[in-house]
């Protein structure tokens, strides 16, 4: 009796080739993952990212961590599989949007403002 085996397909993982970027992104994720953790510590601050909201209410906040660990290896696997330019390209959007959420959730937990309350 023949047994079928499945092809395996090996999947190609090539990381951005900019080692100051890559520590751009790791670094804002990690502010913005204490800022997030630092939300539910505080009653003038709210999460409103849903999927971390929903990691708090089931594992309380180990929760947090987890959400935005599992954030980074989605950003990790996304740039790994993205040829080049568009893994540099996509690593910079990240880092843009991490800046700008970093930048809020910091003006906030400082002074109880939003960047936009500010801007206004």
């Amino acid at each position: 009796m023949a047994v079928d085996t499945v092809p395996q397909q090996i999947v190609e993982l090539d990381p951005p080739d900019s080692p100051p970027l890559r520590i751009t992104v790791l670094l804002l994720w990690f502010i913005d993952m204490v800022a997030a953790t630092l939300f539910f510590l505080v009653p003038y601050a709210t999460e409103l990212n849903p999927i971390t909201v929903l990691f708090f209410n089931i594992f309380g906040l180990a929760g947090v961590p987890l959400a935005a660990a599992l954030y980074a290896l989605l950003i990790v696997f996304i740039g790994h599989i993205l040829s080049e330019p568009y893994d540099i390209q996509f690593a910079l959007a990240v880092a843009s949007l991490y800046t700008l959420l970093v930048i809020n959730n910091v003006l906030l937990l400082l002074l109880g403002e939003p960047l936009l309350a500010l801007l206004a």
